[in-house]
């Protein structure tokens, strides 16, 4: 994905939040990507991947739960949800406790 233009000349960006166990992993609260257009969560998750690119992370993530905006996502392959630019990603870790 490289940097793009939206048509008011801002970035087009998909925001990740991390959660619990995630924020932890990667070290901070959130990250934003810049997108070209539309993506798949599968290269979401790869770009969040590459930037953090440690082991942790990605076991992390191989056991979240995905919400896209207000919607559980993760039951769904990943290279068929799509992510529009302006979206908001959550990664949620399983949580310890009630």
């Amino acid at each position: 994905m490289e940097a793009a233009s939206g048509r008011d000349g801002s970035r087009e960006t998909v925001t990740v939040r991390y959660w619990a166990g995630a924020r932890a992993a990667a070290g901070t609260a959130e990250d934003s990507f810049d997108v070209d257009g539309d993506v798949t969560l599968a290269d979401v998750v790869s770009l969040v991947l590459e930037r953090h690119p440690d082991d942790r992370m990605s076991r992390t993530v191989a056991v979240c739960s995905v919400l896209l905006g207000d919607r559980p996502v993760r039951s769904q392959d990943p290279a068929t949800v799509v992510v529009a630019p302006g979206s908001v990603v959550e990664l949620l870790p399983p949580f310890a406790g009630g």
